[in-house]
């Protein structure tokens, strides 16, 4: 995922990925199945995952940060079909939550509530009630005035909340505008010179439990030193906290971990473990981490199929079957993300460019994946494969113009199989029915 204006046809050995790999024709294999043979049973567009990889990122990152005893809570915002969760959850994955929908997500897939932890800027009072009874690990709370709401409700359910407090430390995290979460203007956490007398007050409330602390500074962050000044400034308040008399057990560190393409390489792993180590591993405190992106953006693929292409000013254009209703990030982000043909390129005329725009069928100028280069020749009916789309790709697709929401397929070894079917709009017709009117009831009196 780059901004550069166009991008090469991508080798996947220089991307070092195992799962998806080149098989006779140059035909496009997930683990040991070929795309076109899950397209042939399926459909397009669909979404494919592997289960190995996702194991294999999450074995990764758990050996990097087991010096520092740090526990992982996947993202659950990134990617929120039960069956990757569950893939997760096997492994010992916690699950960061930032939604009641999610929160049943995360159990129904396995995951202990122990395991849960509970973010997000705008819980409802539902929302806390269940998490409360459900017995999640924390409450990541971002105002005051959560904070009392919290209160209230732990009163009611007579269940004390445990409660770690989101700090804004007013760092850049070098990254995309509109998926950085922790600068002073931030919709998001409690500036971290607030925190003392926060922190204080809501220790001598009988219905909280003040268990430590918590940070996200954004996502997508391939350059380290952000994390560094946060986690710093984590330590610094952590220090003051206890000078002041106060118990501070935990810290969450976040997630934002971002995932390299075949422009810019990804974070080193262990570097981040070394970050976490310098900056908050003599503390004492239990750690717990966030990723999303990092777990699962690279285990997926949206397979697509051309349905026509077109020409204007020059330039060929592919108009395929998936739209920005399947993947969003181009549309809101300006992300761009690689793009593989399934079988060998073709050449491209002599005295050609060898570039190709992308776009999809949405009524909407946004819906263009941009223009690509080194895929050669593309005709009707060849499969085009997005990469790196394991996050924020299903999970952020709708309906958008009546179109069938994406289907969800999971690979592992040498069988696939749905794990989210295609919802047609027969299915969309069917919530669309009519429930009986009601009346505007008389005033009394």
């Amino acid at each position: 995922m780059t901004d550069a204006s166009t991008l090469s046809h991508m080798n996947i050995k220089d991307m070092s990925r195992r799962w998806l790999k080149r098989g006779e024709g140059g035909r496009l294999h997930a683990e040991n199945i070929p795309l076109h043979h899950i397209a042939d049973v399926v459909g397009t567009p669909f979404y494919c995952y592997s289960a190995g990889a996702l194991r294999d990122n999450y074995a990764r990152l758990k050996a990097a940060v087991a010096a520092s005893g740090v526990s992982i809570c996947f993202a659950v915002k990134a990617c929120s079909n039960i069956n990757i969760l569950a893939e997760l959850a096997r492994q010992g994955c916690g699950m960061d939550i930032v939604s009641g929908g999610e929160m049943a997500r995360a159990l129904a897939a396995g995951t202990p509530p122990e395991r849960i932890i509970f973010s997000g800027v705008g819980k409802t009072r539902a929302e806390i009630h269940g998490a409360l009874e459900a017995g999640v690990y924390q409450l990541n709370v971002e105002s005051q005035a959560e904070l009392d709401i919290v209160a209230a409700v732990a009163r009611e359910t007579q269940i004390r909340a445990p409660i770690a407090l989101r700090v804004n430390p007013d760092v850049d995290a070098l990254t995309h505008a509109k998926i950085t979460t922790a600068k002073k203007d931030s919709k998001f956490g409690i500036a971290i010179g607030e925190i003392p007398a926060l922190y204080a007050a809501a220790s001598a409330r009988p219905e909280l439990r003040m268990v430590g602390l918590a940070v996200h500074i954004g996502s997508q962050i391939l350059d380290l030193t952000p994390f560094r000044d946060a986690w710093s400034a984590l330590a610094g308040l952590v220090r003051r906290l206890r000078d002041d008399g106060f118990s501070v057990e935990r810290l969450d560190l976040g997630g934002g971990l971002g995932i390299g393409d075949d422009i810019q390489a990804g974070p080193d792993l262990a570097e981040y473990a070394a970050i976490i180590a310098a900056t908050v591993g003599d503390l004492g405190c239990k750690l717990n981490i966030e990723p999303g992106r990092w777990l699962s953006g690279r285990t997926g693929v949206l397979a697509s199929e051309v349905l026509y292409v077109k020409q204007s000013a020059g330039t060929p254009i592919a108009v395929i079957d998936a739209a920005m209703n399947d993947l969003m990030r181009p549309a809101l982000y300006s992300a761009r993300h690689p793009v593989l043909t399934d079988g060998p390129a073709r050449a491209v005329e002599p005295g050609s460019d060898d570039v190709c725009r992308i776009v999809g069928p949405i009524c909407e100028s946004s819906d263009d994946f941009g223009k690509y280069e080194g895929l050669g020749t593309v005709l009707a009916g060849d499969l085009l494969v997005f990469d790196n789309v394991g996050a924020y790709g299903a999970a952020m697709s709708s309906t958008y113009n009546s179109r069938d929401l994406v289907a969800e397929v999971l690979v592992d070894g040498e069988r696939f199989r749905v794990v989210r079917r295609r919802a047609t709009i027969a299915d969309a017709l069917q919530l669309e029915q009519p429930e009986a009117w009601h009346s505007k009831k008389n005033p009394v009196g």
